[in-house]
């Protein structure tokens, strides 16, 4: 779901910038000491998950981890993706620096909606909050792309078709990364 440098308008740039620092500052200032370990551990998690890229056509999907993130994180979730993202802009050139800001917001965005709807503590929750920051994700990244050029319709189909099945992967990863943390 990494967007490449040169790809988006410098409109979707400038939205996607304007939500991640509104999302990270919100972020900075709800992340209490107690939170910063949970939040550490799982940012390692979605660096090291979303490394691992299938193809699928002309597009990659790979694991996000919103979901499991947004339910234990909330608020934090922007900074823990800016973090990751970054670091993986900087080491792996994946992404890049100037849509850092789009991909954070593609990624950190779900995660916090997810957490806005689906807090309560049961499998059905856990699930449904990986597989629709999948989907929500996915729809974003579309929306970006198409607002920058409607050629890309033929791309959104397949990324959208390429997600669901990772929506599904998520949305069982979810489950056992939250049951985890219930019991740590």
């Amino acid at each position: 779901m990494h967007i490449s440098e040169g790809i988006l308008s410098g409109i979707a740039l400038a939205i996607g910038w304007a939500g991640t620092l509104a999302g990270t500052y919100i972020g900075l200032k709800h992340t209490e000491p107690e939170k910063i370990v949970k939040t550490a551990l799982l940012t390692s998690g979605f660096f090291l998950a979303s490394l691992i890229n299938v193809r699928f056509g002309p597009v990659a999907t790979h694991l996000t981890l919103m979901g499991a993130m947004g339910l234990i994180l909330g608020w934090s979730i922007f900074p823990a993706v800016l973090v990751a993202l970054f670091l993986q802009a900087v080491l792996f050139q994946f992404g890049g620096l100037i849509v850092l800001g789009v991909n954070t917001l593609n990624m950190a965005l779900p995660g916090l909606i997810v957490y806005l709807i689906f807090r309560g503590k049961n499998l059905f929750n856990y699930f449904m909050a990986g597989f629709i920051s999948v989907i929500l994700g996915g729809i974003m990244l579309s929306l970006f792309l198409w607002k920058t050029d409607e050629n890309f319709i033929n791309i959104i189909k397949i990324i959208m078709t390429a997600h669901i099945p990772l929506a599904i992967l998520e949305g069982v990863i979810t489950i056992f990364i939250n049951r985890w943390f219930e019991n740590a």
